[in-house]
């Protein structure tokens, strides 16, 4: 019995398919970003607030209505880090403080969940402790200065008491803010090196600013001077913090300014920003440099490193995952939106919210919008990205018609 003959593609048909569809996919790749762009005004817009920021925000206000939910979200950060819970709590705090400025007719609104938040926060930190928002290696081994503060959670913490007193004063408020700061200012002072712990002997530049910024707002609220301790400390940290190869800040440091860790762009993007209230000039050199060593465009996608090539790292809680061969780190990336939005980088923004379309699976329901991809600290900071500006300025835009019904459809 003969065997049969098992007809086989010619090898030149073979050939031919692979290269049709070599072809197909290289004409169609490029043009792949096109089905998610949107312009950069869709994300955030010069005055007002865009349609994606409402949505945004819808959902933060919701969860803080629905104590359930809220307390689901918690527990899933929490499980992993929690300084999100902690951070998520600044974010949407500030952000409601720019969504205030930005929309007056609805800041009652606003600032009703404002306060729930920073009396809750503040609640939990003097009943559970500092450590309770801090990293479990917070507590293996002792601060070096006593007794222990963290300057994470009295920064942040101070700026949401500042930012809110800014859309509208609170006398209890202006009373918690002027003891923190005083105390900071104290403990400042105190440091021959003027740094200040987050975890034991371990400094973050990024905590240092969040509590200048604080001081700053207070100044323009008080009338109080702490512009020399501020431009003293820049100096200090041009000096002493900055990674000579990149020109970029590092990230973290000992109390006597030994790095820690190098410049990141999970805190560089957001660096920059708050480097803006303190010197505008460092602020837009940071950026530009952040912006060259970490921001990448792809075929239309935005993206960040988390590195320089100059100080490579490795993947943490901070950069989270890094997508191999576009070494793309969803941390960097997440806060390169409020980089973007900060200096006016519409290009990049836009190419940012073109990646965030495609690969944040976007979630819609009820006008309330969340990305799956992210969690509520990820989404309150690409709410501070698209409402970021009033507060710094600190000036209140005027108010529409509409805004109030807008507001009060967040709920």
């Amino acid at each position: 019995m003969e065997t049969p003959v098992i007809p086989t593609a010619r090898p030149s048909r073979l050939a031919a398919g692979c290269a049709a569809l070599l072809v197909a996919t290289l004409l169609w790749l490029p043009c792949l970003h096109a089905v998610f762009a949107r312009p950069a005004n869709t994300f955030r817009q010069p005055a007002g607030l865009s349609p994606l920021a409402r949505q945004l925000a819808a959902r933060q206000l919701y969860l803080w209505t629905n104590s359930v939910q809220l307390t689901g979200e918690q527990a899933k950060m929490r499980r992993t880090n929690a300084e999100w819970d902690f951070m998520g709590r600044g974010f949407l705090v500030w952000s409601l403080a720019n969504m205030s400025l930005r929309d007056p007719a609805s800041k009652t609104v606003y600032l009703r969940v404002m306060d729930q938040i920073i009396d809750e926060t503040l609640r939990l930190e003097k009943t559970e402790g500092m450590c309770f928002f801090l990293m479990p290696y917070a507590r293996a081994h002792p601060f070096v200065g006593q007794p222990a503060h963290s300057l994470f959670l009295d920064g942040e913490i101070a700026l949401m008491l500042a930012a809110r007193r800014t859309v509208a004063e609170q006398p209890e408020y202006k009373t918690l803010l002027t003891a923190r700061l005083n105390d900071l200012e104290a403990r400042l002072r105190h440091r021959p090196g003027r740094f200040l712990e987050s975890y034991p002997d371990e400094c973050w530049t990024f905590d240092h600013c969040v509590a200048f910024d604080a001081m700053k707002l207070a100044d323009r609220l008080d009338g109080t001077d702490h512009s020399g301790l501020i431009r003293d400390w820049i100096t200090l940290a041009k000096q002493r913090l900055v990674d000579p190869q990149s020109g970029l800040l590092i990230s973290a440091f000992t109390l006597d300014g030994k790095p820690l860790y190098g410049p990141e762009g999970s805190t560089l993007w957001m660096l920059a920003h708050t480097l803006q209230l303190l010197d505008p000039g460092f602020a837009r050199d940071q950026y530009l440099r952040t912006r060259k060593e970490l921001g990448v465009v792809t075929l239309g996608f935005g993206y960040a490193h988390e590195w320089p090539a100059s100080w490579p790292g490795s993947p943490d809680v901070d950069s989270g995952p890094i997508v191999p061969g576009f070494n793309l780190s969803a941390g960097s990336s997440g806060m390169a939106f409020i980089g973007a939005s900060a200096f006016g980088d519409d290009a990049f923004l836009a190419s940012l919210a073109t990646t965030l379309n495609f690969a944040g699976f976007p979630s819609c329901q009820h006008g309330r919008l969340k990305y799956c991809a992210s969690n509520q600290v990820g989404d309150t900071a690409l709410l501070y990205a698209a409402t970021l500006g009033p507060l710094w300025q600190g000036k209140e835009e005027p108010s529409s018609s509409s805004s109030l019904s807008a507001a009060a459809s967040l709920y």
